[in-house]
């Protein structure tokens, strides 16, 4: 599907000649390869412990939660260091993410890297105001244990990475492709499964972004609208320039609105101009995710789903599509580090400006300092001080500012370039412990 180039190379079936750089548009998840035994502890920690408990020793092993700001200040990961945090806006918090590192296939022998995951969900709490809370707690930790390596989808990472041990140490653009794909049939089936007793899951999807770093080589895939940036170093003027990796799927891109279009050109409303916002159908503003099943699967766009989310017309091709922009490229000594987030601080933040803070700023909590300027310009909008918007709780304070996570991961050349380096063991969930009381 795709093959590493010296520059870079974006895969995708309807989006083509981005430049790398360009401001321009993706959400999914992928799958971290890792020995059995680590694999196993992995899963189970998804289903049963915290997160992030094998991560180190220290009481902050799997970051900090502090009313509705969760952070990891730093740590070390394969080929560098990394630095994360998460705040809360919305009632129940949306955003997902993870940081992995360590091998990067079955063997032990493996070569190893590092992954990032940020899932930015959406549907489900506006569903769930017609639920108790007890109810909907339940919905997201089923929903996010689908996003966050389903068993089915495990499998399918480890089976597709076996048939490519050959190819880029086992990890290529069609790898993280199929995961994608097996990470999207399972959702839909966990909908399925559950479309009597729990209709409104057909409306819950989530943006994802997904980074993979190894043996040099850089991997991104994205469905939605989240964004990574790398931070290139310039030498020739000594400064560091914001190079945008990821394609971004979101309708207020006339780009986007083309491709709907051209796979819809029988449908007059395929795109709608609602409270000057683009909307799909009028009713979301992404093109790509995972789940969002009623707009996938005719048979979910009925009753017993909410009259809000069906469509008063049956369709015979799905909506959406999961199937990410995907980008390949080779990693240099001039590239200093990558800002994954979702577009909660990219609201708030140019691409520039990330940047910008990223350089300038000690790596040590980095995380946070990007959040902090993000919320200072939000806060700044609305002609308010910062420190009267930290006041403000969980629900009401979505009308500032989006739920956002950001991870900075860091790059030292003399480590990425090493596929063969044995570093620490690093599994970490963003926004665990977040309790959504008290405010930050």
């Amino acid at each position: 599907m795709v093959s590493a180039s010296n520059k870079g190379l974006i895969s995708d079936t309807s989006f083509v000649g981005l430049e790398i750089g360009e401001k321009q548009e993706p959400r999914t998840v992928s799958y971290l390869l890792i020995d059995t035994d680590s694999r196993n502890s992995l899963i189970s920690g998804l289903f049963g412990r915290e997160y992030g408990e094998n991560s180190s020793n220290g009481g902050d092993a799997a970051g900090r939660a502090e009313g509705l700001l969760w952070y990891k200040d730093s740590g070390q990961h394969v080929n560098g260091e990394f630095s994360m945090a998460v705040i809360q806006a919305n009632n129940l918090l949306e955003d997902c993410s993870q940081l992995e590192s360590g091998p990067m296939s079955s063997a032990e022998s493996g070569p190893h890297g590092t992954f990032v995951g940020v899932y930015d969900g959406h549907g489900g709490p506006e569903a769930a105001r017609f639920q108790r809370r007890k109810e909907l707690r339940t919905l997201y930790g089923y929903v996010s244990s689908v996003l966050f390596f389903g068993v089915l989808g495990w499998r399918a990472m480890l089976e597709f990475s076996e048939k490519f041990t050959s190819e880029n140490n086992g990890m290529s653009a069609d790898v993280i492709n199929k995961a994608f794909l097996a990470t999207e049939e399972e959702f839909l089936s966990l909908v399925k499964k559950q479309w009597l007793n729990k209709p409104q899951i057909a409306s819950v999807g989530a943006c994802c972004l997904v980074g993979v770093v190894c043996g040099g080589i850089l991997y991104i895939a994205n469905a939605g609208d989240s964004r990574v940036v790398l931070g290139r170093l310039e030498r020739a003027i000594k400064e560091i320039k914001a190079v945008q990796l990821s394609y971004e799927h979101n309708a207020s891109i006339e780009s986007v609105r083309e491709e709907l279009h051209s796979l819809h050109p029988d449908d007059p409303h395929i795109v709608v101009l609602k409270h000057k916002v683009w909307r799909v159908r009028g009713l979301i503003q992404i093109s790509r995710s995972i789940g969002d099943a009623y707009l996938k699967r005719a048979e979910f766009n009925r009753e017993p789903l909410l009259a809000k989310f069906r469509l008063p017309e049956p369709f015979d091709k799905p909506i959406l599509k999961a199937e990410p922009t995907i980008l390949v490229q080779k990693l240099y000594p001039e590239d200093q580090f990558l800002i994954f987030a979702s577009d909660g601080l990219w609201e708030h933040l140019s691409n520039q400006e990330a940047v910008d803070i990223v350089h300038s700023c000690p790596r040590n909590g980095v995380a946070r300092k990007l959040l902090k300027a993000a919320l200072c310009e939000a806060a700044k909008k609305r002609e308010m001080r910062y420190s009267d918007l930290k006041k403000i709780d969980r629900g009401v304070r979505r009308h500032f500012h989006d739920d956002i996570t950001v991870i900075v991961l860091f790059l030292d050349s003399n480590l990425v370039s090493r596929s063969s380096f044995r570093g620490p063991l690093i599994s970490i969930k963003g926004g665990c412990g977040v309790s959504g009381n008290g405010n930050t």
